[in-house]
């Protein structure tokens, strides 16, 4: 018999359970069983680049990354799913938009009263924030003056192409012609995004449960993190869900993905019906929330059961 080739070298479910840990306690991505196949798959060929004989070894090799910037960050980059587009879920940007910037700034005495400031947490390759100032623009507001915008990933590979701003094909499915005409410039197949809007995204690499990161972020208006903590266990989602809270001004809006909610999860956000779409606020100092649910519940225990 030959000596088995490490691309051959199976993972043990304690194996599977050492790395799914791992990846929780240092990022909070959620592998459940069903994911032993892909994590083997996908880790398998890079223990064949290692030269490593077997998983148990390669868990070390994540441990001992310390610093969370060469093995750590290679396996983040390979086994999450940066899928995006422009103006994905346009319903909510434009909700932000043309409500929740304006209420945002009246509540605070107006334009002059400084930047409205938006973090969007899990930015993946950046279409999500440029789609931002790109409708803020359209809608007669400053970026630089009237809003700032922070993007933030943990994946280094998303934010190498953010950073670039330069798209394919795929990014546009949502966008109609005249827009990436307007705001983009076509080379080789390939759309590169104006300077004028790119300067407007700060871009980091960072983890949602690197508490000590987020806290250089300063206190936000808004926060978008849209289809990102449906990879998180429970645990996680709660953890992440009161950072946004600690994070937020009073009055504050939390903007998450159409599939995901708070059910579950908090009750420190009241769910806004705006115009546009439904979204989270945390409570301002004069809202009258908690007695209005009081008066709500005196007044069906008065009518009794239907």
């Amino acid at each position: 018999m030959g000596e088995e080739r490490p691309s051959e070298v199976a993972m043990t479910e304690a194996e599977f359970r050492m790395l799914a840990e791992l990846l929780r306690s240092h990022c909070g991505l959620h592998f459940g069983t069903e994911s032993r196949y892909l994590l083997e798959r996908r880790l398998g060929r890079r223990l064949v680049e290692l030269g490593l004989r077997s998983f148990t070894s390669y868990h070390y090799a994540l441990r001992s990354d310390t610093t969370a910037e060469g093995e750590l960050a290679w396996a983040i980059d390979n086994l999450t799913t940066n899928e995006t587009y422009f103006l994905r879920e346009r319903q909510q940007l434009t909700a932000l938009v043309q409500e929740i910037i304006p209420s945002l700034q009246a509540r605070r005495g107006g334009r002059e009263s400084g930047a409205i400031s938006i973090w969007c947490a899990g930015c993946s390759s950046g279409e999500e924030p440029y789609s931002i100032v790109m409708l803020a623009a359209e809608a007669g507001i400053e970026p630089g003056r009237d809003l700032r915008v922070y993007a933030s990933d943990i994946s280094k590979q998303a934010l190498h192409k953010a950073r670039r701003g330069i798209y394919r094909e795929a990014s546009f499915r949502q966008t109609e012609p005249w827009l990436r005409h307007k705001y983009f410039v076509e080379k080789d197949s390939q759309f590169r995004i104006n300077d004028e809007i790119k300067k407007h995204v700060t871009f980091a690499h960072l983890n949602l449960m690197d508490e000590k990161r987020i806290s250089l972020l300063g206190v936000l208006d808004v926060i978008l993190c849209r289809n990102v903590i449906i990879y998180f266990d429970l645990e996680t989602k709660r953890h992440v869900v009161k950072t946004f809270h600690e994070k937020l001004r009073p009055g504050g809006y939390l903007l998450l993905g159409h599939s995901e909610s708070l059910i579950n999860l908090s009750t420190d956000f009241e769910l806004e019906h705006l115009h546009h779409d439904m979204v989270y606020r945390k409570a301002s100092e004069s809202d009258p929330w908690h007695e209005t649910a009081e008066r709500t519940l005196l007044a069906v225990d008065r009518r009794g059961p239907r």
